[in-house]
């Protein structure tokens, strides 16, 4: 039997045969040792057939479709050319190796051929596969890595532009940015505030915020001396508040801080400038994910904020990961080492982990917050898989959704009923059916029913009265035969009953009369 074995390259498709091919694998150690040499392989396989692509497209074309795996024309027709003609498949004397085994179903579905894929051929692959060049003859090494290098550069750039997860990727690098920015922007006023406060110690404890702090030391270029009545205006607009403002001016005029140079002065202003950039990059990049928040995961976002819900995203690794996930996973999600640690300890499992940054955990109550963490991740799971499966994405949902979480709280606290998820998620489909953007799942039963309710407002009393009639006559007809079968069965117990006590009476005199003789053996 022949085995001929389909080789997918970059250059194009090719066709190699095998004579004396064993289907229960007992050439396999001879094609093993055939395959370490050029001479032994080149004898036992021979070129049949090529199909060289014309253009990079159509390699790329073809490569992808054998990836999905999909059967080309191009494909097709180059086997139906070179493989031996046969009627069906089950009369088919020769066998076609294939290299991934999900292509073989595709190639029986378009062409009537069965493929194999077993470790011979996988053998037989690997062996062209290493003297490719040199059993082709036309071709180089060089050649061939530089068309192989540009086919996999043109694959890889249509499966990225392809990613369906690509607009995941922007929300877990800015959250993954913004994290490590808040700890570096912390760090960087700390640094500031105790550099300046060898100068100006009692602006440390008038200022708490960060931002607010390294604002004012650019203000004044690093010197506490600027700061008097002519920059009130400005100082007031930096702290919003014209007490504090007050305050700043009048410990300028009591500070016991140290003097310093001109180049200190310089460097402290410099570093404040800096620290000011960063904040106000750190609130663009803010602004950044709460519009790709917005985009790809509006529900998400209602439901529980821009930063947890991209936390939850980053963490996953993908939205569509996070939808697959259930609530229970949703809820730990982020505290794994706590969770194993648990597991192995035998100890209490943790209640929440990201969820724990979401404000509704935050006002429940200490003995209620594994309760709420339960409850809104089972509504996180909901808005996740929606934002995930759905054509057009509203918010709506997800506001429903955190107004139920929000009902949840107030039952929890004050015992007031909230609504059922059936009556919230209503709501909500009716509006958006008002706005034309869900039809339902059941248009068509929809469609029916109207027109059903229709011809029913047509038909005349006549009709109705007919129609009562034959339901009527059904439903007696119906009552009537559960009647004689319940009088059926009632009849086949009393019969089995009698049946019964028959055999209990001849079995009563069976007994006596054995018990008689045994007397009269006695007596005797």
């Amino acid at each position: 039997m022949q085995l001929f074995i389909l080789y997918e390259s970059a250059q194009g498709y090719f066709l190699f045969v095998k004579e004396d091919y064993d289907e229960t694998g007992g050439g396999l150690s001879k094609v093993q040792k055939a395959v370490s040499s050029l001479e032994r392989f080149s004898k036992m396989t021979k070129l049949v057939g090529s199909h060289p692509f014309k253009t990079a497209e159509e390699a790329l074309e073809n490569i992808m479709a054998i990836g999905a795996p999909k059967v080309t024309p191009t494909l097709k027709n180059f086997l139906a050319t070179y493989l031996p003609a046969s009627k069906s498949s089950k009369k088919q004397k020769f066998a076609l190796g294939i290299s991934d085994a999900k292509l073989g179903p595709e190639l029986f579905s378009d062409t009537g051929i069965t493929a194999v894929h077993n470790d011979t051929t996988m053998e037989m692959i690997r062996g062209i596969r290493m003297h490719y060049a040199k059993l082709l003859q036309n071709l180089t090494d060089a050649e061939v890595t530089k068309a192989q290098l540009g086919l996999g550069h043109s694959f890889s750039r249509t499966r990225c532009a392809t990613d369906v997860n690509r607009q995941d990727k922007p929300i877990t690098q800015t959250i993954a940015l913004i994290e490590q920015m808040d700890k570096d922007i912390n760090t960087f006023a700390m640094r500031l505030k105790e550099w300046f406060a060898w100068h100006f110690p009692e602006l440390t404890k008038i200022v708490n915020d960060n931002t607010i702090y390294a604002r004012i030391v650019d203000l004044c270029d690093a010197r506490r001396d600027n700061l008097t009545e002519d920059l009130k205006e400005e100082i007031e607009q930096i702290v919003l508040d014209e007490e504090k403002a007050a305050q700043i001016i009048d410990a300028v005029k009591i500070s016991m801080g140290m003097d310093i140079s001109d180049q200190d002065a310089l460097q402290i202003k410099k570093w404040a400038e800096r620290v000011t950039e960063l904040m106000t990059f750190r609130e663009t990049l803010s602004e950044f994910l709460k519009q790709r928040m917005s985009a790809v995961a509006p529900n998400l976002q209602a439901l529980i904020g821009e930063i947890v819900g991209s936390k939850l995203i980053a963490h996953a690794g993908g939205l569509t990961n996070l939808s697959k996930y259930p609530a229970s996973t949703i809820q730990i999600l982020g505290a794994e080492k706590a969770l194993f640690r648990a597991l192995k300890t035998k100890g209490k499992t943790p209640k929440y982990g990201l969820l724990f940054n979401s404000t509704f955990i935050g006002r429940a109550g200490a003995a209620n917050k594994g309760k709420i963490s339960r409850y809104l991740a089972n509504k996180c799971a909901i808005a996740s898989r929606i934002d995930c499966f759905s054509e057009y994405p509203t918010a709506k949902i997800g506001e429903s959704l955190r107004d139920q979480v929000e009902e949840r709280l107030k039952f929890i606290a004050s015992g007031t009923k909230p609504r059922k998820n059936k009556e919230a998620m209503e709501e909500v489909l009716q509006e958006l059916k008002q706005e034309g953007l869900f039809y339902g799942d059941n248009a068509k039963k929809v469609e029916a029913t109207a027109a059903g309710n229709d011809a029913n407002e047509d038909e005349t009393d006549e009709e109705r009265v007919a129609k009562k009639s034959k339901k009527d006559k059904k439903e007696k007809k119906e009552k009537k035969s559960k009647k004689e079968d319940k009088e059926e069965k009632k009849s086949k117990k009393r019969k089995r009953s009698e049946v019964e006590d028959d055999s209990d009476d001849e079995d009563a005199q069976a007994l006596k009369e054995a018990a008689k003789t045994k007397k009269k053996s006695k007596s005797k």
